[in-house]
């Protein structure tokens, strides 16, 4: 992200604690404080746990009317505090949400803003070509939108996990990933809402087959997490069916 800005001509001040190589065309600083005096926008690219320690350290110097970008991927609680201290020292914050992978998209990664100032960081970050949709004044909203997403994609990512460490114990690698393969190239919003919606019908039938899956996975020497999980959730749909949402209606 900072190499595109630069390369669109932008002067890039950076700081960054890890031993990690210089964008070409940024300017790179020892400390905090000074690469954030007299400039327009602070994009705070960090994990979530160093989200506030960012902030803080850098808060005195940042120019009173700045936006500051917490690029984060905290949760809404946390974006919410953050906010509050942003605001306290006259600073203009948003919530932004990286909705892509950033390696081979950099500023043109999409993402979502939300919170005071995501009016001005949008006007900001337009003339370089960066896609930012904004999803509202407060700030979280963003943060929540993409969490949301990461529930499906992280959780599937460590579900085919779990299924090819079992398959490759189990000698079957390639049938298994051709199988999954299939099944997930093959679905479409019907087969989600069977999924879902067939959920609290065969629950009690379901909580026999997941059972014997954790027992299958114990004897091929895989820690079954994932199907562990997927079990207990099964155990409380069959104990309490209204537990399952209404899916939205198709025409929305």
């Amino acid at each position: 992200i900072a190499a595109d800005l630069a390369a669109a001509g932008v002067d890039v001040q950076g700081y960054d604690p890890a031993p990690v190589p210089t964008p070409a065309g940024v300017t790179r600083h020892d400390d905090p404080v000074a690469a954030v005096e007299r400039v327009d926008v602070v994009l705070a690219l960090t994990a979530a746990a160093d989200a506030p320690t960012a902030l803080a350290q850098a808060l005195d110097a940042v120019p009173r009317g700045a936006v500051y970008a917490d690029l984060s991927t905290a949760s809404a609680g946390a974006k919410l505090r953050l906010a509050a201290t942003a605001a306290g020292a006259g600073i203009g914050f948003v919530d932004v949400a990286l909705m892509s992978t950033v390696p081979g998209n950099g500023l043109l990664t999409p993402a979502l803003a939300s919170g005071s100032a995501t009016s001005a960081f949008v006007a900001a970050m337009a003339p370089f070509g960066m896609p930012v949709d904004p999803a509202g004044d407060e700030a979280g909203l963003a943060a929540t939108r993409k969490l949301l997403r990461s529930v499906v994609m992280k959780g599937l990512a460590g579900l085919v996990i779990e299924a090819m460490r079992a398959a490759e114990a189990a000698g079957l690698a390639g049938e298994t990933w051709e199988n999954i393969v299939a099944q997930l190239t093959a679905a479409d919003e019907a087969l989600l809402r069977r999924l879902v919606t067939g959920t609290a019908a065969h629950a009690v039938r379901r909580v026999h087959e997941m059972e014997a899956t954790v027992e299958l996975l114990g004897e091929l020497g895989v820690d079954p997490v994932m199907t562990r999980a997927t079990t207990a959730h099964l155990h409380a749909v069959a104990v309490d069916p209204s537990t399952v949402p209404a899916l939205p209606r198709r025409d929305g």
